[in-house]
Parts: structure tokens; C-alpha cells; sequence
């Protein structure tokens, strides 16, 4: 059993009006890598900051290759999103 575990800081392109707004748009990011991914993922940092978020992510796999892959491609599919940006990511990766 592999483990991999992620935090992705973020910065929101359009600054929302409002807190309220941030967190609408955080919360369709997670639901869409939520939904895609089937991983475990939480607004862990930022919470205050209208323009920033930090997203922490955990999955567990059956092997390192796979883990590795799904980290990656949720990082694609965050730097595809339009009104987010990615300042610094970073996954570790352990077998248990």
C-alpha cells in the first residue's frame, strides 16, 4: 500500500469581491478533483485571503507508479482550471 499526500498553494486570477465568493470557487475546484480523482482533499491553509487558497490532498494506492501518476495529473488538471493559478506544489509519496 502506497501513500501520497499533497499540498498545492494557489492564487485565484479574478481577486473575488468577497470571502464568500472565494469559497465558491475553492470548494467547485474541489469538488471537480473530488469527483475525478476519488481522493481526499481540504481547503487546509489561506482561509482568510480572498486571492489565495492551499489545498491539502491525500490518496492511497496500490503501488508507487500509480500514486505518482495521480498526483501529476491532478496537477494538470488544476493548471487547466481558468481562474486559478498554481504558486507551489509538492507531494510526498511513502509506502505503508
Amino acid at each position: 500500500m502506497v501513500f501520497s499526500l499533497g499540498r498545492i498553494a494557489l492564487y485565484l486570477r479574478e481577486k473575488p469581491p468577497s470571502l464568500k465568493e472565494k469559497r465558491r470557487v475553492v470548494k467547485s475546484l474541489k469538488d471537480r478533483i473530488r469527483a475525478r480523482f476519488n481522493v481526499s482533499i481540504s481547503e487546509v491553509d489561506n482561509q482568510d485571503l480572498r486571492h489565495r487558497a492551499t489545498l491539502g490532498i491525500a490518496l492511497v494506492c496500490s503501488d508507487r507508479k500509480q500514486a505518482q501518476t495521480i498526483s501529476d495529473r491532478i496537477v494538470e488538471f488544476i493548471r487547466e482550471a481558468k481562474k486559478v493559478e498554481i504558486i507551489e506544489h509538492d507531494f510526498i509519496i511513502e509506502n505503508y
